[in-house]
């Protein structure tokens, strides 16, 4: 499968955005699926994951009761819509996806990413 990220920007602080996956294949109705993102000078970290079937999801606690994972298989897409933004959410978003059922990986399919930057 490939992975297609969209919808990155520039934002003030406490405003919104929404990412984007566009996916190709037509199995990827299967795969697990979810973002990650990326700081300058740090490592990337998980952000949130959502099952196949939309039925479960996981979120990091710094993003809990902020940003949402959804899914639209007919679409073959997965969004992030991100509220409340903070300059800390500054980073490149990654989507990625599996063919495995557990939420927290391994994801071995990874988009090319998008920039998502907060201003203060």
């Amino acid at each position: 499968v490939q992975l297609q990220a969209s919808g990155g920007g520039l934002v003030q602080a406490g405003g919104s955005l929404r990412l984007s996956c566009a996916a190709s294949g037509r199995a990827f109705s299967s795969y697990t699926s979810g973002w990650f993102r990326q700081a300058p000078g740090k490592e990337r970290e998980f952000v949130a994951t959502i099952s196949s079937n939309a039925g479960r999801t996981t979120y990091a606690d710094s993003v809990k009761g902020r940003f949402t994972i959804s899914r639209d298989n007919a679409k073959n897409a997965v969004y992030l819509q991100m509220n409340s933004l903070k300059p800390e959410d500054t980073a490149v978003y990654y989507c990625a996806a599996q063919v495995g059922s557990s939420l927290l990986g391994p994801y071995g399919y990874w988009g090319q990413g998008t920039q998502v930057t907060v201003s203060s």
